[in-house]
Parts: structure tokens; sequence; C-alpha cells
């Protein structure tokens, strides 16, 4: 007898690689994805161990620059090694749902066609998801080690102690002298005049993030070339777009042509760093100077500026109820995402964390008239 003639099942459309795929687009479609790595060079840094064993956090490191002399000629170097700085951070993972439903009644359609249908609005929830989860961490007050705050959640002193923390890679419109170790006060002292961001304020800032301790690093592209990104919110681009100098380096120094950021409205790419407008960057209204000027913090980075951690990857879960007439399909995955921080106490791993990768830029930040 003939052996049975299979359809086979059709790839495209199995769960296994429907899960598989979506985990690869949503992220390749996220804003931030240029910057996912790996290694703790990367500018965002994805971490996986919870993917085959159990857990509810994962610990990322991070080992610092050697500092001492060494040792030169004839001297013993047993005995003169240098202890390596290496530090820890802790960062939780939950769970992270979503799904749509229809009855058989209002789509006659297999469990496989449904998630096919439901796939496009999921995709974008994941990513738009992850994108805001990756802006709260950006502006995230870090009182300890272990704890990440949003800014619109801390309290005034967990705002200050952050301040005091990471006085080297903060700075409040266009000079050092705004930042007063008092959140709130610093703020009052940008205006709308002189704290507009400007080149000025970003090579400022670059040359603030190169000089803390520890320092940000810069992420590393094509062997030795060393690069910044800078991350800002809508109102404080369009500032910029009009600063003069800016816009000479677009007239003069950019590629002639329909890819100049001048008609494109494209990343800038200036002294280094790699500035890229984020519309869903928030602004802060009232802060500013007299209580009545908005304000937007940018964010300059460098390697190691945020952590991802992943314990379970994108999968597709469905729900049959009432006698299979109701169907539902959504996605679920572990994860968690934090600013990287690390403690400069000298004994105690995460005493006193600063931001290990993120340089935070405050400007004026004025609605449109």
């Amino acid at each position: 007898m003939a052996d049975m003639n299979i359809t086979p099942a059709r790839p495209g459309l199995t769960p296994t690689i429907w899960s598989s795929d979506f985990y690869t687009e949503y992220l390749r479609e996220n804003q931030f994805s240029p910057y996912f790595g790996n290694t703790m060079d990367a500018m965002i840094q994805l971490r996986t161990d919870l993917q085959s064993k159990n857990g509810d956090s994962v610990v990322f490191a991070s080992v610092r620059n050697l500092v001492g002399a060494g040792v030169t000629g004839n001297t013993i170097l047993e005995g003169n090694e240098e202890v390596l700085n290496a530090r820890s951070l802790k960062v939780p993972v939950g769970v992270i749902r979503h799904g749509v439903a229809v009855s058989d009644w209002d789509a006659q359609k297999s469990i496989i066609d449904l998630l096919q249908a439901a796939r496009p609005a999921l995709k974008n929830w994941a990513s738009n998801k992850l994108r805001a989860d990756i802006i709260v961490s950006l502006g995230a007050i870090t009182a300890d080690g272990d704890v990440q705050i949003s800014y619109g959640s801390a309290s005034a002193a967990q705002r200050n102690t952050w301040l005091v923390n990471n006085s080297d890679r903060v700075l409040f419109g266009a000079s050092k002298s705004n930042n007063t170790g008092v959140y709130a006060t610093s703020l009052t002292n940008i205006d709308n005049t002189a704290d507009k961001m400007t080149a000025a304020q970003i090579t400022l800032a670059k040359r603030l993030a190169r000089t803390a301790n520890p320092k940000i690093r810069p992420i590393r592209v094509s062997g030795d070339e060393e690069w910044f990104v800078m991350f800002v919110p809508s109102l404080v681009f369009r500032d910029l777009m009009l600063d003069p100098t800016i816009v000479n380096a677009l007239q003069y120094a950019w590629n002639r042509g329909a890819d100049n950021p001048l008609f494109t409205a494209g990343d800038i790419i200036y002294d280094g760093i790699i500035i890229r407008e984020i519309p869903e960057l928030p602004t802060v209204p009232d802060v500013g100077a007299g209580g009545t000027v908005d304000a937007g913090a940018s964010y300059l980075c460098g390697a190691q500026a945020i952590g991802i951690a992943w314990a379970q990857r994108t999968t597709a879960i469905s729900n049959d109820r009432d006698y299979n007439f109701m169907r539902g399909v959504g996605v679920m995955e572990i994860r968690g995402v934090a600013k990287m921080r690390f403690g400069v106490d000298p004994t105690v791993d995460q005493t006193k964390p600063v931001d290990a990768g993120v340089f935070t830029i405050w400007s004026a930040a004025e609605p449109d008239a």
C-alpha cells in the first residue's frame, strides 16, 4: 500500500517560527536597535542568561580600567599586581503579555490565520513597550544599586541623592555652574535664551563625559573609531537644528543632496556624536527659570548605558473559550530593562552607584508658539 501524501505544515505560519521571527523583527525595528549588542562594549547590552536556567534577575558586570602604574625594569611584578575593579548590577525580570481576541462569528479563521492577522498590531505594541521601557530607564533615578525609580515617581530627596552621586555626569543648560547640587534649584537655572541646546552645549557634555570619574566609555565602530550617541526630545532637536554652528556644519561639511539632515530631518553627526531625535522622549513643564520654562532631558550615551535582561524571548500564546467560539492570540516574554549603574565606593560593590554609560543634559524646551 502506498504511503499517504501528508500536507506539511507551512513553516512561516507555525507558532515556533512565528515567535522567532516576531522577536527578531520587533527588535530590529526599534528606534534603539542599532545600538543593541551582547558585550560590555555595547551601548544597550543584551543578556539572555535565564533562557537556559531559572531565576528572577540577571546580573550585569562591568570591569573598570586599570589605573595602577605597573612596574618597570627589574622591579618584581609578583605582589604588585592590581586588584581588578569588577562591579555588578542585578536587573530583575518580569512577565509582559498582550493579546487580541475575536469570535468565530466575527472572523472564521484558524488560530494560525489569527496569529498572522494580529501580528502587525502585536509587533507594534511590543516594540513600543520596549522603547518606552528604555526611555524610562534613561531618565531613571537610582537611589541605590538595585533600585531604579522613574523620574516622575522619584521624590525630591531621591533626585538630590542621584544628583550628588552623578554630579560629574549631568549638565543643566549651557554651564556647569547651573548645577547647585539640588535638582529642583538646578532646573530653575535653565532659561529660554542661553540654555537652548547648541553645538557648544553638546561639546561641553562630551568633554565632561570623557573626564568623569569613572569615565563614560564611547562605543567603538570599525576598529578604532569612538562614538557617543545622543538621544534628544523633538523640541530640543528643533532648537539644535537652528543653531548656526550646526547649520554651517550641515551646509558645508555634510554630503550634498537629498540625504542631508537639513532636508531629511535624520540623524546629525557632530564632534564624534550621533544625534538622534526620539519624539517620545518627554519634556517637563514649568521647571525652568521663573517656573515658566519647559525643559527636556537628552541622553549622551556610551558603552553599557542600558541593560536588557531576557529570561524568555517572545512566545506566541493563545486562548480558546466558550467551546472554541471565542479565540484569542497574543505574545508573552519575560524581561527587564534598567539603566546600568555601578557603585564607586572602593570596598562595597553597589554603594554610591553612578550611571555607567549615560550623561544627562537638560535644555530649554519651550512649546512651539
